[in-house]
């Protein structure tokens, strides 16, 4: 199949986007598909041939990529474009896509998981992975999501939407409990999030997020386990247990930075069969009541008592090689290429 795997974009997750897009890729090239990479937002600008040739390139214009240690600087890619348009679709994107037999989605955060992409390639009448355009808009919006899946059954942190200026902090600070969860409403990677023990740590974190220019929710602080579950094909695969560094927490940098930095993902997570079957019928239900499609991965608290407290879903989670869904879906007996393989056939089947 000729497959367009997207990636980049101009989200606060860009890097992880490329390098989940290029991996798909490489893993769908190593099968036989004639796979090629494309930034979303730079497009083909540097690429001479047309977009049908490109589909047969050595490397799929996958090239070298990495997750940085920081978050990326969007205003120096925006600047780095040659193609100077308000477009945030970069040049030729349409056209490659057109051509395609299916568009893999290895994009993160806004402009990937939020329905934008799904609608576009929805009007071009080209297939794509993962979920419709309203599912993963619903999913994305962290408000509409929790009231969603909440009414489903499925427990989640009590919360409250903020809208407010640097002017409304002193009264919030004084007024908010601690300790909290502030989170802006369409964050992901961990960035955009804070976890204020004391006031002054919220008056920090309500500080910082301004800079987001988004609505922000403030949910109660659970202590337990943190987990996430992936679900494929309407199945829960294996829980996965994520131990912060210690002393820090599960933010950027120990998601994807290495030793002590880094977090440990234990795989299979190490609970009673009661906790594993209590967190799949979670993410199963998360799944279905949002109306998702081919694939999700729901993130849990699992406090002392046992219960299962649902934060959110990620429709379109990270897919190197190293992330959570191919970790789980190794035990399934399912590897990498395939695991990518099975995504664009299932996505194919539910486009049809």
């Amino acid at each position: 199949m000729k497959i367009v795997v997207l990636g980049g974009g101009l989200s606060t997750e860009r890097h992880v986007a490329l390098v989940s897009a290029t991996s798909v890729c490489r893993a769908l090239r190593s099968l036989g598909h004639r796979a090629v990479f494309v930034d979303t937002f730079l497009g083909l600008e540097n690429y001479a041939g047309t977009p049908a040739e490109a589909f047969d390139e050595p490397d799929g214009l996958c090239g070298q990529v990495a997750i940085e240690h920081e978050a990326p600087d969007i205003a120096a890619v925006i600047a780095s474009r040659k193609y100077k348009s308000p477009s945030r679709l970069g040049k030729g994107v349409l056209e490659i896509c057109a051509l395609a037999d299916c568009v893999f989605l290895g994009l993160h955060g806004a402009d990937g998981e939020d329905g934008k992409i799904q609608a576009m390639l929805e009007l071009l009448g080209v297939p794509y992975t993962g979920s419709g355009p309203l599912p993963s808009g619903m999913a994305m919006d962290k408000r509409v999501g929790k009231r969603i899946v909440g009414g489903a059954g499925v427990p989640t942190p009590a919360w409250r939407e903020l809208r407010y200026t640097e002017a409304d902090i002193p009264a919030l600070t004084e007024s908010l409990p601690v300790p909290c969860a502030v989170k802006v409403v369409d964050g992901g990677s961990s960035i955009g999030v804070a976890l204020p023990d004391t006031r002054e740590q919220l008056g920090e974190a309500l500080r910082d997020l301004l800079r987001f220019d988004s609505p922000v929710i403030v949910e109660e602080k659970i202590v337990g386990r943190e987990l996430t579950v992936p679900v494929l094909d309407g199945k829960a695969l294996s829980p996965i247990q994520i131990v912060p560094p210690p002393g820090g927490s599960f933010n950027y940098v120990a998601k994807y930075q290495s030793g002590e930095e880094g977090a440990q993902e234990l795989c299979p997570a190490p609970i009673t069969e009661a906790e594993r079957a209590l967190l799949c019928e979670a993410a199963v239900r998360a799944h279905e009541a949002l109306g998702l499609a081919v694939y999700s991965r729901s993130d849990f608290i699992l406090d002392g008592e046992g219960r299962a407290w649902w934060l959110e879903v990620n429709t379109l989670p990270g897919m190197t090689p190293n992330s959570l869904i191919p970790k789980a879906a190794k035990i399934e007996g399912l590897d990498y290429p395939h695991l990518c393989e099975r995504i664009v056939e299932l996505s194919l089947a539910v486009r049809r």
